[in-house]
């Protein structure tokens, strides 16, 4: 083969190879892009102060359950009922359930109602201990504009005789600005500050 004919070759063999890579890299599915991330802080309303507290009152505030298909961090909504979506490119930092949890116990101590209150797991030891459930949060598209709604079902419980104290569901529904996941994010901030507005009184005035 003279020197011209290999040279040729290897030009050929190089764009067929350029070819076969460029060809593979078109064949692979695209990265995923990186889910957008928010906050649920549940900035709203806080609850008027109460009385300074006759004794020294101990409260313990559990984690949150979630009902089936809300303890997760993804973002749902829902078109219609009993039908729970998800949406692909944004979801929260963290279950709803958890984020709630020590603003829960932030809103609660700002009544001033108890001496102390803790988060749970604590070793510490309390009269009062309020357990709760997060029946749901989710932004519904059936309506228009679109809302928020947030259901928290809670209990406050004699620690010494395990009996309830007091129970309450509180729900909030807040319209959206916009038929949009951040639109939802804006209004699931004012949904939460209402529901634990109400939270924190419903404590205070249950121990008075």
């Amino acid at each position: 083969m003279t020197r011209a004919a290999r040279r040729l070759a290897c030009a050929a063999l190089i764009g067929v190879t350029a070819f076969a890579g460029g060809c593979a890299r078109a064949l692979l599915p695209e990265p995923a892009a990186a889910p957008a991330l928010f906050a649920l802080a549940g900035d709203g309303e806080e609850a008027a102060a109460a009385a300074p507290a006759a004794a020294a009152r101990t409260l313990i505030v559990e984690p949150p359950r979630a009902a089936p298909g809300f303890d997760t961090s993804q973002m749902v909504y829902v078109r219609r009922p009993y039908e729970i979506e998800f949406f692909a490119h944004h979801q929260w930092v963290d279950t709803p359930s958890n984020m709630l949890a020590p603003k829960m116990a932030r809103a609660i101590e700002g009544t001033g109602a108890f001496h102390a209150v803790l988060g749970a797991p604590t070793s510490a030891t309390g009269q009062y201990r309020l357990e709760s459930e997060l029946v749901r949060l989710q932004q519904d598209f059936s309506t228009t504009p679109s809302h928020v709604r947030l259901t928290l079902r809670a209990a406050l419980i004699d620690a010494a005789s395990r009996k309830v104290i007091a129970s309450r569901e509180f729900d909030a529904r807040v319209d959206a600005t916009a038929d949009d996941p951040y639109a939802g994010v804006v209004a699931a901030q004012r949904a939460a500050g209402q529901v634990l507005s109400e939270l924190a009184r419903f404590c205070a005035a249950s121990v008075r």
